[in-house]
């Protein structure tokens, strides 16, 4: 047999064995975000130099290839629901402290002293009457 053969009876091999994996799907983002994280574990430990360190890289690298090697398809998609669904809450958590953050430098934000309705004054003003647009009361505030 040829080289080729070999290769071609390896392909055909691994294309049957591979069938109804999750691999099939393609990676996805927990596998993704596990792989990143093995790396950069990796890196810290080449610095660091620490046993521990190298214990959770080979167990994010088994749990990783156990994920994509797996049959049950079901469980991993809703592993990687779950995944995304933490991510985008902390995602959206830290781009609310930061228009906040925003908000503040550029705006005073008071609340109206009969209804309790926020108001937003742009900073710099100075003494200014501010009329609430839900109950029409007048206030004089710095801005």
């Amino acid at each position: 047999m040829r080289f080729r053969d070999y290769l071609v009876k390896f392909s055909n091999f691994m294309y049957t064995h591979m069938q109804g994996r999750y691999i099939t799907y393609g990676y996805d983002a927990l596998s993704k975000f596990l792989f990143g994280l093995s790396f950069i574990l990796l890196f810290i430990n080449i610095i660091a130099g620490s046993g521990i360190i190298s214990l959770i890289v080979l167990a994010l690298i088994i749990y990783s290839y156990y994920r994509l090697l797996s049959k049950n398809i079901p469980q991993r998609y809703k592993e990687n629901e779950q995944y995304i669904s933490v991510k985008n809450r902390v995602v959206s958590f830290f781009k609310n402290f930061r228009y906040n953050v925003d908000q503040a430098r550029h705006y005073h934000i008071y609340k109206c002293p009969s209804c309790g309705q926020k108001i937003r004054i742009p900073r710099g003003k100075g003494n200014i009457m501010v009329r609430c647009p839900k109950c029409r009361t007048e206030f004089k505030k710095r801005a």
